[in-house]
């Protein structure tokens, strides 16, 4: 791991930091979010399990969110980076190619072959972060681009719009 910027995989001791980091992303972006407690209760839970790992950058500088599941396609889990977040005033430090350094490391470890990352297709500064370290909108030859869907668990409920 970085000697510049020490990045070390968070236990769910570190669950009101990442909760209160979170939280701090998604209201910079304006994304509804639930209060950092909440959030941190769920970081506690996920973390005491082996499907999901997380980073933490320095004190509080960022965070990475990994999960893993099992694969068809091939011997072990598929990772999925949910989150990588660096607070406003640490950016364009080399702290978020840290973190991403980081669970790629752990991800191989763990046997996982590939990493996914869905990026918002507004946001361009996380593209051109992502493609600088080698990710792709396509691979294995697939052409056409992927489009991710969301939708509720139960075929009557509906999604809530969020304005």
């Amino acid at each position: 791991m970085d000697e510049g910027h020490p990045v070390r995989q968070a236990t769910a001791a570190d669950a009101p930091t990442l909760g209160r980091l979170l939280w701090a992303f998604n209201t910079e972006y304006e994304t509804p979010t639930d209060p950092a407690q909440v959030l941190a209760d769920r970081f506690a839970r996920m973390l005491q399990g082996r499907d999901a790992f997380a980073l933490l950058a320095g004190e509080d500088d960022g965070f990475a969110l990994v999960t893993l599941r099992p694969a068809i396609w091939f011997d072990g889990p598929i990772a999925q980076l949910e989150e990588l977040y660096v607070g406003p005033e640490r950016r364009s430090q080399g702290i978020g190619s840290a973190l991403l350094s980081a669970a790629r490391h752990l991800v191989e470890e763990r046997g996982a072959p590939e990493i996914n990352i869905i990026v918002d297709e507004s946001d361009r500064a996380s593209q051109r972060f992502y493609e600088r370290h080698g990710f792709a909108t396509s691979s294995g030859g697939v052409r056409d681009r992927m489009l991710f869907y969301a939708g509720p668990s139960e075929e009557t409920a509906e999604i809530p719009v969020v304005r």
